[in-house]
Protein backbone atom coordinates (compact mmCIF):
# COMPACT_ATOMS: atom_id res chain seq x y z
CA UNK A 1 0.00 0.00 0.00
CA UNK A 2 2.98 2.09 1.14
CA UNK A 3 4.27 1.78 -2.86
CA UNK A 4 1.28 2.55 -4.39
CA UNK A 5 0.97 5.41 -2.22
CA UNK A 6 -2.39 4.61 -0.55
CA UNK A 7 -3.63 7.36 2.12
CA UNK A 8 -1.76 6.77 5.62
CA UNK A 9 -5.38 7.26 6.94
CA UNK A 10 -6.62 4.52 4.96
CA UNK A 11 -4.04 2.03 5.32
CA UNK A 12 -4.56 0.53 8.87
CA UNK A 13 -8.32 -0.40 7.80
CA UNK A 14 -7.31 -2.13 4.41
CA UNK A 15 -5.14 -4.07 6.17
CA UNK A 16 -7.39 -4.98 9.18
CA UNK A 17 -10.29 -5.93 6.06
CA UNK A 18 -7.26 -7.83 4.63
CA UNK A 19 -6.63 -9.94 7.73
CA UNK A 20 -10.40 -10.24 8.48
CA UNK A 21 -10.71 -11.87 4.87
CA UNK A 22 -7.69 -14.04 5.31
CA UNK A 23 -8.87 -15.76 8.29
CA UNK A 24 -12.44 -16.14 7.09
CA UNK A 25 -10.60 -18.04 4.51
CA UNK A 26 -8.43 -20.13 6.31
CA UNK A 27 -11.40 -21.48 8.54
CA UNK A 28 -13.36 -22.10 5.24
CA UNK A 29 -10.29 -24.06 4.06
CA UNK A 30 -9.44 -26.12 6.85
CA UNK A 31 -13.24 -27.11 7.40
CA UNK A 32 -13.20 -28.25 3.89
CA UNK A 33 -9.98 -30.19 4.71
CA UNK A 34 -11.84 -31.82 7.45
CA UNK A 35 -14.79 -32.82 5.80
CA UNK A 36 -17.08 -30.29 6.96
CA UNK A 37 -20.14 -29.34 4.47
CA UNK A 38 -18.78 -25.89 2.64
CA UNK A 39 -22.33 -25.31 1.51
CA UNK A 40 -24.11 -25.00 5.19
CA UNK A 41 -21.35 -23.50 6.41
CA UNK A 42 -21.59 -20.30 3.36
CA UNK A 43 -24.98 -20.13 4.25
CA UNK A 44 -24.32 -19.38 7.82
CA UNK A 45 -21.60 -17.14 6.76
CA UNK A 46 -23.75 -15.50 4.09
CA UNK A 47 -26.42 -14.88 6.88
CA UNK A 48 -24.48 -13.64 9.04
CA UNK A 49 -22.76 -11.32 6.46
CA UNK A 50 -26.26 -10.05 5.88
CA UNK A 51 -27.46 -9.10 9.48
CA UNK A 52 -23.59 -7.16 10.03
CA UNK A 53 -24.52 -6.00 6.96
CA UNK A 54 -27.58 -4.47 7.67
CA UNK A 55 -26.42 -3.47 11.29
CA UNK A 56 -23.16 -1.63 10.09
CA UNK A 57 -25.00 0.61 6.76
CA UNK A 58 -24.51 3.54 8.73
CA UNK A 59 -20.64 2.80 9.63
CA UNK A 60 -20.41 1.71 5.75
CA UNK A 61 -21.71 4.55 4.64
CA UNK A 62 -19.42 7.13 6.95
CA UNK A 63 -16.46 4.65 4.93
CA UNK A 64 -17.56 4.78 1.79
CA UNK A 65 -17.93 8.93 2.39
CA UNK A 66 -14.72 8.95 4.08
CA UNK A 67 -12.83 7.04 1.04
CA UNK A 68 -14.42 9.69 -1.70
CA UNK A 69 -13.25 12.66 0.77
CA UNK A 70 -9.73 11.60 0.79
CA UNK A 71 -9.66 10.25 -2.90
CA UNK A 72 -11.35 13.56 -4.33
CA UNK A 73 -10.71 16.41 -2.13
CA UNK A 74 -13.48 18.65 -2.00
CA UNK A 75 -11.70 20.11 1.02
CA UNK A 76 -8.34 19.26 2.67
CA UNK A 77 -6.52 19.90 5.62
CA UNK A 78 -6.50 23.84 7.32
CA UNK A 79 -9.25 24.13 4.67
CA UNK A 80 -12.23 26.46 6.22
CA UNK A 81 -15.57 24.89 4.92
CA UNK A 82 -19.40 25.21 5.68
CA UNK A 83 -21.11 22.26 5.94
CA UNK A 84 -23.84 20.55 7.89
CA UNK A 85 -24.90 24.25 9.43
CA UNK A 86 -21.10 24.04 10.65
CA UNK A 87 -18.59 26.92 9.48
CA UNK A 88 -15.08 25.96 10.78
CA UNK A 89 -11.61 25.36 10.07
CA UNK A 90 -10.65 21.03 9.06
CA UNK A 91 -8.30 19.48 11.36
CA UNK A 92 -8.83 16.03 11.04
CA UNK A 93 -9.82 13.72 7.84
CA UNK A 94 -10.79 9.84 9.44
CA UNK A 95 -12.40 7.48 7.77
CA UNK A 96 -15.18 7.46 9.35
CA UNK A 97 -16.03 11.19 10.65
CA UNK A 98 -13.76 14.74 10.01
CA UNK A 99 -13.15 17.14 13.02
CA UNK A 100 -13.53 20.96 12.71
CA UNK A 101 -13.06 23.49 14.83
CA UNK A 102 -15.04 26.79 14.66
CA UNK A 103 -14.12 30.36 14.96
CA UNK A 104 -15.57 30.36 18.68
CA UNK A 105 -12.81 27.57 19.16
CA UNK A 106 -15.52 24.76 19.74
CA UNK A 107 -14.64 20.73 18.04
CA UNK A 108 -17.34 19.70 15.01
CA UNK A 109 -17.43 16.32 14.68
CA UNK A 110 -19.41 15.28 11.22
CA UNK A 111 -20.02 11.98 9.84
CA UNK A 112 -18.41 11.58 6.57
CA UNK A 113 -22.05 9.63 5.21
CA UNK A 114 -23.95 12.92 5.49
CA UNK A 115 -20.90 15.20 4.65
CA UNK A 116 -20.02 13.97 1.29
CA UNK A 117 -23.82 13.67 0.09
CA UNK A 118 -24.74 17.17 1.38
CA UNK A 119 -23.60 20.69 -0.32
CA UNK A 120 -19.86 21.58 0.84
CA UNK A 121 -18.75 25.07 0.95
CA UNK A 122 -14.99 25.20 0.51
CA UNK A 123 -14.40 29.09 1.19
CA UNK A 124 -10.53 28.74 1.36
CA UNK A 125 -10.03 27.02 -2.10
CA UNK A 126 -10.04 30.00 -4.31
CA UNK A 127 -7.38 31.89 -2.45
CA UNK A 128 -9.89 35.34 -1.64
CA UNK A 129 -13.22 35.81 -0.56
CA UNK A 130 -15.24 39.19 -1.03
CA UNK A 131 -16.94 40.59 1.92
CA UNK A 132 -20.31 42.22 1.12
CA UNK A 133 -22.08 44.72 3.26
CA UNK A 134 -24.76 47.82 2.30
CA UNK A 135 -24.75 51.29 4.76
CA UNK A 136 -27.56 53.53 5.17
CA UNK A 137 -27.21 57.03 4.84
CA UNK A 138 -29.78 59.81 5.14
CA UNK A 139 -30.70 61.97 1.52
CA UNK A 140 -29.35 64.97 3.37
CA UNK A 141 -25.69 63.95 2.74
CA UNK A 142 -23.37 64.78 -0.05
CA UNK A 143 -23.63 61.32 -2.29
CA UNK A 144 -19.90 61.75 -3.45
CA UNK A 145 -18.47 62.69 0.09
CA UNK A 146 -19.86 59.45 1.44
CA UNK A 147 -18.74 57.50 -1.33
CA UNK A 148 -15.01 58.94 -0.84
CA UNK A 149 -15.02 58.40 2.74
CA UNK A 150 -16.17 54.17 2.22
CA UNK A 151 -13.43 54.64 -0.50
CA UNK A 152 -10.88 55.78 1.90
CA UNK A 153 -11.61 53.91 4.98
CA UNK A 154 -10.92 51.11 1.79
CA UNK A 155 -7.75 52.35 1.17
CA UNK A 156 -6.25 52.44 4.23
CA UNK A 157 -7.43 48.80 5.37
CA UNK A 158 -4.49 46.65 5.28
CA UNK A 159 -6.32 43.68 5.39
CA UNK A 160 -8.51 44.87 2.09
CA UNK A 161 -6.67 43.54 -1.48
CA UNK A 162 -5.93 46.33 -3.49
CA UNK A 163 -5.38 45.15 -6.76
CA UNK A 164 -8.53 43.77 -6.32
CA UNK A 165 -12.44 44.76 -8.03
CA UNK A 166 -13.48 46.67 -4.80
CA UNK A 167 -16.85 48.68 -5.36
CA UNK A 168 -18.52 51.15 -3.62
CA UNK A 169 -22.60 52.43 -5.47
CA UNK A 170 -25.84 52.95 -4.44
CA UNK A 171 -27.09 49.81 -3.94
CA UNK A 172 -31.23 51.18 -3.19
CA UNK A 173 -33.48 54.14 -2.72
CA UNK A 174 -35.63 53.52 0.45
CA UNK A 175 -37.83 55.77 2.37
CA UNK A 176 -35.67 56.95 5.13
CA UNK A 177 -32.32 57.03 3.10
CA UNK A 178 -30.07 55.83 0.55
CA UNK A 179 -28.06 52.62 0.77
CA UNK A 180 -24.75 52.07 -0.02
CA UNK A 181 -23.11 48.63 -1.38
CA UNK A 182 -19.73 47.94 -0.74
CA UNK A 183 -17.55 44.84 -1.70
CA UNK A 184 -14.57 44.12 -1.17
CA UNK A 185 -11.81 41.26 -1.39
CA UNK A 186 -9.70 39.79 1.77
CA UNK A 187 -7.82 37.11 2.78
CA UNK A 188 -10.27 34.24 3.82
CA UNK A 189 -8.52 34.29 7.73
CA UNK A 190 -8.84 38.15 7.59
CA UNK A 191 -12.50 38.80 6.67
CA UNK A 192 -13.79 39.30 10.33
CA UNK A 193 -11.38 41.46 11.28
CA UNK A 194 -11.65 43.45 7.82
CA UNK A 195 -15.07 43.60 8.59
CA UNK A 196 -14.66 45.39 12.17
CA UNK A 197 -12.21 47.39 11.07
CA UNK A 198 -13.85 48.95 8.00
CA UNK A 199 -17.10 49.61 9.93
CA UNK A 200 -15.03 51.66 12.73
CA UNK A 201 -13.56 53.64 10.32
CA UNK A 202 -16.78 54.46 7.70
CA UNK A 203 -18.36 55.43 11.20
CA UNK A 204 -15.76 57.55 12.78
CA UNK A 205 -15.46 59.26 9.54
CA UNK A 206 -18.73 60.01 8.97
CA UNK A 207 -19.24 61.26 12.00
CA UNK A 208 -16.34 63.44 11.93
CA UNK A 209 -17.44 65.02 8.82
CA UNK A 210 -20.98 65.85 10.20
CA UNK A 211 -23.05 63.15 8.15
CA UNK A 212 -25.85 61.84 10.20
CA UNK A 213 -27.34 58.02 9.99
CA UNK A 214 -31.11 57.44 9.69
CA UNK A 215 -32.33 57.73 12.88
CA UNK A 216 -29.68 59.32 14.95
Amino acid sequence: MSNRKVHSSLQPFFLSLSLTALYVLLIIGVAAINGASISSFSAVLGGFTVAVGLALSGTFQNFAGGVLILLLKPFELEDSIVAQGQDGKVISIQIFYTVLITADNKTVIIPNGKLFNEVIVNVTREGRRRLDFEIKIGYAADVQQVIKIIENAIKTNKAILKDTNNRVGISALEVDGVKYLVNVWVNPSDILSAKLALHEKILIDMCAAGIRLPGV
